[in-house]
């Protein structure tokens, strides 16, 4: 496995894999062990016949990745006679990844997918919600006395200057009644999100609550944080998914089933077990903060069904209503079908008492 950065002794940002966002297409290296083809044989193959497939992180291996880790080392993947290799994205996307094959699932997000779609690359779609609500949100020192979006007046908010970022932001200031004019807008230019507040480079940054909030925590850090979801439900978006390759899955659909059924199980897992799931992330990735791993996942059991009837359970509702926002407010380059881009259809069928 690659030498990880201290990001994940830190505090992981959104930003930071910005970068690698569904724009980029130029190359499609892979950092990780080696990529192993993807099936291409008898697609009648007998169950018994095990299947060698890829899965793409987002990023570097984090808690929003822990049912896959717990999966593969209880060996839910080895029930369904699957070999997964988990691979990290050098200097792509998963989604770009996923387009052209290199892998066949992959970690992504509703905004991501939405821009990836907007500009004119497919082949991929969401086959599951990993958390099912958005815990994204706003987080500041507390001494900033930033207690919900209007306060963000007269206050330095760190952006990485995306459209739909901004405009975000903007919609959730002035529905509680703030002025975006008021708000000061500085570039982002650290990794730490964390740090960076208490350098006092920005007084404001946009985070993921179960990871840079209980980095806070850990640290000792008095932090404020509002969520995007508690001001305006258009921003309850799928954050973060998984996808799948969609020659692959039209091949393969039992596979695919196989897959989420593992999956599945490993993040049940992990809502029954947050603290062991957390030592086996931490087997699997050493190089990660055990506390700040142990904090996340505490928070993140109570994210990854919520109120489902299931584990990752796409509404159809709200993945159409975010889609529309963006068509609506000129954030796509290409109109988006509000309806398309997800499935329930491969998730594990749900058991029904008589």
């Amino acid at each position: 496995m690659s030498v990880i950065s201290n990001l994940q002794k830190t505090g992981i940002s959104r930003r930071s894999f910005i970068a690698t966002s569904a724009l980029a297409t130029a190359s499609l290296a892979l950092s990780g062990p080696a990529i192993a083809a993807a099936d291409t044989g008898n697609k009648n193959s007998s169950a018994a016949e095990v299947q060698n497939v890829t899965f793409c992180l987002d990023y570097t291996p984090n808690t929003n990745h822990i049912g896959i880790y717990v999966a593969q080392e209880l060996g839910f993947f080895d029930e369904q006679n699957l070999k997964v290799t988990i691979v990290q994205p050098a200097e792509d996307s998963a989604e770009a990844i996923l387009a052209m094959g290199q892998a066949q699932f992959g970690v992504s997000y509703q905004d991501y997918l939405a821009g990836a779609y907007s500009n004119g690359m497919e082949g991929f779609t969401a086959i599951a919600a990993i958390l099912q609500h958005n815990t994204s949100g706003i987080m500041s020192l507390a001494s900033s006395n930033i207690n919900r979006p209007k306060d963000l007046e007269g206050k330095r908010y760190t952006t990485w200057e995306l459209p739909v970022e901004l405009a975000t932001v903007q919609q959730v200031v002035e529905k509680d009644g703030g002025d975006w004019s008021k708000v000061l807008l500085v570039p982002y230019a650290v990794e730490d999100d964390l740090a960076g507040l208490r350098a006092n480079m920005y007084d404001a940054v946009w985070v993921f609550e179960g990871w840079a909030v209980k980095n806070a925590e850990v640290n000792g850090v008095d932090v404020n944080y509002f969520s995007f979801i508690s001001i305006d439900d258009v921003f309850d978006f799928y954050t973060p998914i998984l996808a799948v390759n969609d020659k692959y899955a039209k091949e393969h659909p039992d596979t695919v089933r196989n897959f989420l059924v593992a999956a599945a199980k490993g993040y049940e897992y992990t809502i029954e077990h947050p603290k062991e799931a957390a030592e086996i992330l931490c087997k699997a990735v050493p190089e990660l903060d055990s506390d700040l791993v142990e904090k996340s996942v505490e928070f993140l059991a109570g994210q990854f069904q919520a109120d489902a009837e299931q584990w990752g359970v796409i509404d159809s509702e709200r993945w159409a209503r975010f889609f529309a926002w963006l068509n609506e407010n000129d954030l796509v380059n290409k109109k988006l079908d509000i309806d398309a881009g997800w499935t329930n259809e491969y998730l594990p069928q749900k058991e029904t008492k008589e």
